[in-house]
């Protein structure tokens, strides 16, 4: 029987959203992007769970071969629906950092101040391609510390055994419709909008 893969809900209804991202991304980015985008890695992911069950292992190779394909597809679509879990739960906040003190002392401690962070995030999510995110990460198996990831796509440039704590989605259906071309100003407007009591929660939960 296939594993099946759920589309997680957002901390806030669709209609919330609007109001609560309206900063950050358009209305109807806020539908699109989490009812199409989102929820389409999940569908995604449970097509190809159906496709594994009866994928022939034994042909299998190294230039084309079904379960081939959809081993490739499974990662990209599950960075893809990962991220995006990650990225609708730090929105929705006044952006004000002191609201998460542990996570705070902890990114001060890491890159000098609060300033400097934020200097290097921003350069990082700018520097991805036209389809990717920029990433706070605790860098957990190997240096225990945090690091801002660039990540083209959903999944190249990512650690292995890195916890995502802040995700910035960089892809371009996640800000055209409202700043265009305008990336650094949806990138101001994003951490402007974090919800630091839900990151100061993730990162209690899961950084050690």
């Amino acid at each position: 029987m296939a594993y099946e893969w759920k589309f997680n809900k957002r901390p806030y209804s669709d209609d919330e959203a609007k109001n609560l991202l309206k900063s950050v991304v358009s209305p109807e980015t806020t539908d699109w992007h989490y009812n199409k985008h989102h929820k389409g890695y999940v569908v995604a992911l449970n097509t190809i769970e159906k496709g594994l069950e009866t994928a022939d292992r034994s042909a299998a190779n190294g230039n084309y071969s079904e379960v081939g394909e959809l081993k490739r597809r499974l990662t990209w679509n599950h960075a893809g629906a990962l991220l995006h879990d990650i990225y609708w739960e730090v929105l929705g906040g006044d952006g004000d950092p002191k609201k998460g003190p542990e996570v705070l002392a902890a990114i001060e401690k890491e890159f000098g101040s609060f300033e400097k962070w934020k200097e290097d995030f921003k350069a990082t999510a700018f520097s991805a391609k036209l389809s990717g995110w920029g990433v706070l990460a605790f860098d957990q198996l190997y240096s225990g510390r945090l690091l801002n990831v660039l990540v083209d796509e959903h999944h190249y440039g990512a650690m292995w055994g890195a916890i995502p704590l802040i995700p910035c989605d960089v892809f371009e259906h996640a800000y055209y419709h409202k700043d265009g071309a305008g990336r650094a100003v949806y990138i101001d407007n994003f951490l402007n909008n974090l919800n630091w009591e839900r990151i100061n929660a993730r990162f209690k939960k899961f950084v050690k």
